[in-house]
This record gives C-alpha cells, structure tokens and sequence, in this order.
C-alpha cells in the first residue's frame, strides 16, 4: 500500500510538473524527483520482502495494510514538507527578501 501511494504522489506530481509552465519557478520537478525516489525505497522493500515471504505476502491482515497506508500518507506528507522547506529557502518570487529588506 505504501509503494502504491507513493506512486501515485509521484505520477500526479510529474504530470503537474509536465504541465505547468512555472515548472522551474515553484521547483516542481524537485517534488517529483522526491517521490520518484521514495517510490524507487518502497519499490525494493516489496522486491526483498516479497522474495521473503513468497505468496504469503499477499495475504496481509487489515491491521497491517492500514498500517501501511498510513505509512504511505506520512512518506508523501513529509515529501511535501521537505519541497516547501525547500521552495521557501529558495524564495524563487523573494517574497521573503522583500518582506526582510522592505522598511
């Protein structure tokens, strides 16, 4: 569940990223590349626990699948935290410069 959630942040975040003409403003593609990445981790965690568990993989109680999806939710939360972290260090309109220079 958690691969599957990051997946789809990173598909919707590319496809912003893809259609937006203020790509480089907002550092959409660094999102992206955030979930992309987090996707890539939950990725070879399925490969090395599926290799492990073999079928039984797939037969997860609720509690566990819950667990995950709310793991899932967190990883994309803290992504978009990261990226605005990011976006207002980088103050790409200088709001904040404006703001601390104006007097």
């Amino acid at each position: 569940m958690t691969l599957l959630i990051t997946v789809i942040a990173a598909i919707v975040s590319t496809t912003v990223w893809y259609a937006n003409d203020n790509r480089d403003t907002y550092k959409l593609g660094t999102l992206s590349l955030i979930y992309w990445g987090a996707s890539l981790m939950w990725l070879m965690d399925f490969v090395f626990e599926y290799a492990e568990l073999k079928a039984e993989y797939f037969n997860q109680e609720f509690a566990d699948i819950l667990n995950d999806a709310i793991l899932g939710v967190t990883v994309v939360a803290i992504g978009l935290i990261a990226w605005l972290v990011i976006l207002l260090i980088k103050d790409p309109k200088g709001v904040f410069k404006n703001k601390l220079t104006k007097k």
